[in-house]
């Protein structure tokens, strides 16, 4: 840490806080292309939906990160922070945040375990009556302290936990109305939990709506992805060839864009149907397997663990470069990796070499998000809508959390073509309307050939 490192808890604890004129400039220019937010941010300014309600967000803390932030705070909600993954901050937004509006940021680039979990403990403390995810990190931790699992929590959790008595445990979760969550990872988490009947309290899911899973994931994650490996390598993506372990919306666009870089793209699935769509679209389909003594690059966007294993890594070749695009660290089996090879041994920023058999392999951004780890993250014009969604969430929440049940629902169609038109409006797009000769053909069943 930072000898500069601010270490007020009940406020902040960010690397430096001089770092925010940098913070504040690259976040006006990401605003510039996240129109949809901003005119969320002027509606949300006039109206205050948000008003008197805490929100506690656990989010990778970029520039489109920030525009939320502070969209939340136009609309009345007091906000706290921390990140969602120990790489993915950028400690001058950080700063920003805390300088210039004064929102409670929990978030240091590269903290180690102990202070990620410090900074959840955080959110946790402000009390949220809406908490915002991106990979379930804050639902998690509530649902364990609702369950009375304190032994699954981290240790920094645990021991402000243990210092509450069993009303203020029970506050701190029913004081919650409901959650967002922005990832299929989170997603995924909370259905669970859905499934098994212990979920809390109502939780949309935002990685569901079209304006998010379809943009975001394909094209945001697509270019991102390529971003942070050739950021952290510099290596020639045309004429190699990439594995992509997993051809759900983020493994489509990063094929896509791996492919349109010149590679030769091979793809490795479970679902049959996805398997069959990446063969139809062009690419090669085969078990990890198979690919691993192929592979120049790997890239795992799945959501599952242990996608990438021991057997694989030992059948790659001298100088393969494995790196991961889903959201947790747990997608190539690192620790086993450890115990079979020399190493690590850091070569370039983000980039450690591994020896197996007396060769070399190299993992990138210590096997998490290597779009945020090496790189910036998806760009503002897709973050645009997805932020879009977290806003309109929110919102959503505070107006109908009485009548929604303790599941995970979807946004509203209706919101999410809202945000789909102020996209194509902010674009300087047009689109036809339906006549009405059109409406009352699509409403009837009678008129035939």
């Amino acid at each position: 840490m930072s000898e500069t490192a601010t270490r007020t808890k009940a406020t902040n604890d960010i690397k430096d806080i001089r770092l925010a004129d940098e913070g504040r400039r690259r976040t006006e220019w990401a605003e510039r292309s996240m129109p949809v937010l901003r005119q969320l941010r002027v509606r949300f300014t006039r109206e205050r939906p948000l008003a008197g309600k805490r929100l506690a967000a656990c989010l990778h803390v970029t520039t489109e990160t920030a525009n939320l932030a502070v969209t939340l705070q136009a609309g009345g909600a007091d906000v706290a922070l921390c990140a969602s993954n120990p790489l993915s901050t950028q400690d001058d937004v950080a700063a920003h945040l805390v300088r210039d509006h004064g929102i409670k940021v929990f978030a240091i680039k590269g903290e180690d375990h102990a202070t990620y979990y410090e900074h959840i403990r955080a959110a946790l403390a402000h009390h949220a009556d809406i908490t915002m995810d991106d990979g379930a990190d804050l639902v998690g931790a509530l649902h364990m302290i609702a369950l009375n699992r304190l032994d699954d929590l981290a240790p920094p959790v645990r021991k402000w936990i243990e210092t509450l008595s069993a009303a203020d445990r029970k506050a701190l979760v029913s004081g919650v109305i409901g959650s967002t969550e922005e990832t299929t990872t989170g997603v995924i988490r909370l259905k669970a939990m859905a499934k098994d009947g212990v979920l809390q309290f109502p939780v949309i899911a935002v990685n569901d709506s079209q304006t998010k899973h379809l943009f975001d994931n394909r094209y945001g994650t697509g270019q991102s992805t390529l971003d942070g490996i050739i950021r952290a390598t510099n290596l020639l993506i045309a004429g190699s060839t990439v594995v992509v372990a997993g051809y759900g919306w983020c493994g489509r666009g990063f094929a896509l864009r791996a492919r349109g870089a010149g590679a030769n793209v091979l793809v490795t699935e479970i679902d049959p149907m996805k398997a069959l769509e990446a063969q139809m679209d062009g690419y090669r389909v085969v078990p990890m397997e198979q690919a691993a003594p192929l592979g120049d690059v790997f890239v795992t966007l799945t959501g599952n663990v242990e996608v990438i294993r021991v057997e694989h890594m030992r059948a790659m070749k001298d100088g393969a470069v494995v790196a991961n695009s889903g959201h947790f660290n747990v997608e190539i089996d690192l620790e086993g990796l450890k115990k079979i090879a020399k190493g690590p041994v850091a070569v370039r920023e983000f980039v450690a070499e591994f020896q197996i058999d007396g060769k070399k392999l190299f993992v990138l951004g210590e096997g998490r998000l290597i779009n945020l780890a090496a790189a910036e993250g998806h760009p503002a014009s897709v973050m645009d809508m997805s932020f879009a969604n977290q806003a309109l969430a929110a919102e959503y929440v505070v107006n109908n959390a009485k009548k929604l049940g303790k599941d995970v629902h979807r946004i509203p169609a209706d919101l999410d073509q809202e945000i789909a038109r102020l996209k194509l409006q902010a674009m300087g797009v047009a689109i036809d309307t339906l006549t009405p000769a059109q409406r009352k053909y699509l409403a009837s069943w009678d008129m035939g050939t």
